[in-house]
């Protein structure tokens, strides 16, 4: 979703855009944006299993000669890494055939992709300050996120919100987050206000036949522009807290973040405390999850005015919604350095 931010940026500036990415959910978003996608195989390494990540080495070093073929036979002018596995082996094809190479980390700490390939890249755009990357190459650009849905009273009429009505936005990401989906089902279902939860697929065919009260609706996804409706709409989120936080900042939406335990460097958790650093958000430990607390914590928002509204305007101080035009300027600038 940041390389899309990014990608309708450069293309407000005359940029020639295309991907280069695997078969994961870049597979329908990047077409569905109108967006060409080069399709590459590649995994990732398996830390734990020493065949499995001999075999996705060798894939690797496949995949990169791969890119290097699209990367020549397109006559790219310059390589954009959102980080990942696969951002890897483009990176690594980009650097072999000296193209100027810019990288996005969208979180709190470098992932195995940019710490591999950041030596060799013309500029590094951080979502976040991170200890030891300084000086002239790093950025600190914010996330990029598609530009916030602004017509609140819009979107609360597209939910068929009454002017006293309120709506707290419950989701864990594309897959969904079960600890989450579990407590709020518990917690939230017949509760006076309106809720849209969003289950993710993982957990959608269990929880969809549950009984959850006729102001409780629950959904699988939302299509990225339909979310950005729901942010606008919505009083308060419970989420997961990942690169999200970024588009619930732009949206300037009071946030309870439950942190990913199990994610790498515990970066969920240096996100949440970012925002809750900044009055934006409460942090709620996975570990503490349950009906009874969600609840609790919900009521004491929803309850309190004055409170959702001072968060909200800490969001929105915290909010860096040009990012993505910040990254392009990037990219335009080293593709005609």
């Amino acid at each position: 979703m940041p390389a899309l931010a990014v990608a309708g940026a450069l293309r407000t500036r005359g940029a020639s855009v295309y991907f280069i990415g695997g078969d994961r959910a870049e597979r329908e978003l990047v077409p569905a944006a109108g967006y060409e996608l080069e399709r590459i195989t590649v995994r990732g390494i398996d830390r734990h299993n020493p065949l499995k990540a001999s075999l996705a080495l060798a894939t690797a070093s496949r995949a990169t000669a791969a890119a290097r073929a699209i990367l020549r036979e397109r006559s790219t002018t310059a390589v954009l890494g959102g980080g990942g596995y696969v951002a890897g082996p483009v990176g690594l094809a980009a650097v072999s055939l000296r193209l100027p190479l810019v990288l996005c980390e969208a979180d709190s700490h470098l992932g195995v992709a940019n710490r591999t390939l950041a030596p060799f890249a013309r500029r590094i755009c951080l979502a976040f300050p991170i200890a030891g990357c300084d000086g002239p190459r790093y950025l600190v650009t914010g996330r990029a996120v598609a530009l916030p849905e602004m017509d609140r009273v819009a979107a609360r009429r597209r939910y068929r919100l009454d002017r006293d009505d309120l709506m707290v936005l419950v989701f864990g990401g594309s897959l969904g987050a079960h600890s989450i989906n579990e407590a709020a089902l518990a917690g939230l279902s017949g509760a006076s206000f309106r809720v849209l939860h969003v289950t993710g697929t993982r957990d959608w065919p269990a929880l969809r036949t549950r009984d959850h009260g006729p102001q409780y609706e629950i959904v699988e996804y939302l299509a990225p522009a339909e979310f950005a409706v729901a942010l606008a709409a919505c009083d308060l989120v419970v989420a997961r807290a990942g690169g999200s936080i970024f588009e619930i900042a732009a949206h300037g939406r009071p946030a309870i973040l439950i942190p990913y335990p199990h994610a790498t460097a515990d970066h969920q958790t240096s996100n949440a405390a970012w925002m809750v650093a900044g009055g934006a958000a409460l942090m709620l430990p996975d570990a503490e999850l349950n009906g009874p607390r969600l609840a609790s914590e919900v009521g004491r928002l929803i309850g309190d005015p004055a409170r959702r509204a001072a968060m909200s305007n800490a969001a929105l101080a915290l909010a860096r919604p040009q990012a993505a035009s910040a990254i392009a300027a990037e990219v335009m600038a080293v593709s005609y350095a």
